[in-house]
């Protein structure tokens, strides 16, 4: 197989297409610098500590296949709307269905990258997540019989969602809604639940009982819950969906996990005997990094994002100046964290000599999560499928 050689313009600050057989498109970086004239990305990138990482091909090289491949990586990803995202995502899960699997995920940015969770509203995430839950059970109810139940939080939370969303539930065939404390407990746990209920200054619902499943429901849907949820959210598959297929709609896992062991928070062996079940059907997790370097401009930025359309590969990508996200690699198993920024630097041409002290000082000591380091204490591997 050919190694893929990159090539600089010499002129200032100018930055050529990358030549490479692999990738599709030319790839593009949001800063320009000067380089030496000759990168080459030959250096071999981390080894995955679960399996071989594979190189895109480019469209030209890829062989012809009769109409659509679930299974095939995608060159170019760039969703028009909203609505492309909610019926990718409800494809993918629909795939994930018929193939028998019961824990499943879904997650993707709810509002556009400009609005971090950081800088949004916490109600314009918890809202846009649920018309995008319901708006993914319409499309997979296009696809095949679904009834489905959305279990909020808590009580209020499903109150408040049941009085802002109520047409749009109305409209849906088999809905219904329901929540974590629903979950039978002993006094104690009653007892906190009436102070918090009474605490709520809404006595009365009308709503109550309107959405109730006449019939079981066929896929359970987790929103908008927070890390110390998510041992009450087993406590609820326990009770009610033991075998029925449940899905973790947009929980940021990623950034729950790194709660897990703290104070306060349910310990790691949550994520060892229960999130490892959870197989992500459509992920979708945008970052930006940065790179220092010894020329101007100093500092180049670019962005990328670890993505996955079951029953697709785990694909790196690499975000164009047009918006688009181009995949520079892809594996049978998720990239972990520190991997995915390797092969994103390693298609830029900006990853330093294997083995040298600049490499180790960029990386530190440990270059992925606990999470993703305790392979041998997982109960399932179904995460990283």
């Amino acid at each position: 197989m050919a190694v893929p050689i990159m090539t600089f313009s010499s002129a200032p600050y100018s930055l050529s297409p990358l030549h490479s057989t692999f990738l599709y498109p030319p790839l593009s970086l949001s800063h320009s610098f000067t380089s030496p004239p000759i990168f080459s990305s030959s250096q071999s990138s981390p080894k995955s500590l679960f399996d071989t990482k594979i190189r895109c091909v480019s469209k030209e090289q890829a062989p012809p296949t009769p109409g659509f491949d679930p299974k095939a990586g995608i060159a170019v990803y760039k969703p028009k709307s909203y609505e492309v995202l909610v019926t990718d995502a409800a494809k993918s899960l629909a795939f994930a269905l018929e193939d028998g699997k019961i824990r499943l995920e879904i997650d993707f940015p709810p509002l556009p990258s400009n609005i971090s969770s950081y800088k949004g509203s916490s109600d314009d995430f918890i809202d846009a997540n649920v018309q995008f839950a319901l708006a993914v059970v319409r499309k997979l109810q296009e696809r095949k019989e679904t009834r489905a139940c959305i279990v909020f939080p808590d009580k209020p939370e499903k109150r408040r969602a049941s009085e802002l969303f109520k047409t749009a539930l109305d409209s849906i065939d088999g809905i219904s809604i329901g929540s974590l404390d629903d979950i039978p407990g002993g006094a104690v746990t009653s007892f906190f639940r009436s102070i918090r209920n009474t605490l709520d200054f809404d006595f009365d619902d009308e709503n109550e009982g309107r959405w109730s499943p006449n019939e079981p429901p066929t896929l359970y849907i987790f929103i908008n819950c927070s890390t110390r949820d998510l041992a009450s959210i087993e406590k609820y598959m326990e009770n009610f969906a033991m075998s029925t297929p449940t899905l973790l709609f947009n929980l940021e896992l990623e950034t729950l996990r790194a709660d897990l062991g703290l104070l306060g928070f349910p310990p790691k062996d949550l994520h060892y005997r229960f999130l490892s079940q959870f197989i992500p059907v459509f992920y979708i997790r945008i970052r930006e990094y940065s790179k220092t370097v010894a020329i101007a401009p100093y500092i180049v930025n670019y962005n990328g994002a670890l993505f996955r359309q079951y029953p697709g590969p785990w694909q790196v990508m690499l975000k164009q100046a047009d918006g688009s996200f181009a995949c520079v690699a892809e594996s049978s198993t998720r990239f972990t964290l520190g991997e995915t920024k390797e092969e994103l630097l390693r298609v830029l041409g900006l990853q330093e000599e294997q083995g040298s002290s600049l490499e180790f000082l960029r990386r530190g000591y440990k270059s992925a999560t606990w999470w993703e380091e305790d392979v041998e204490l997982e109960a399932s591997s179904d995460w990283r499928s």
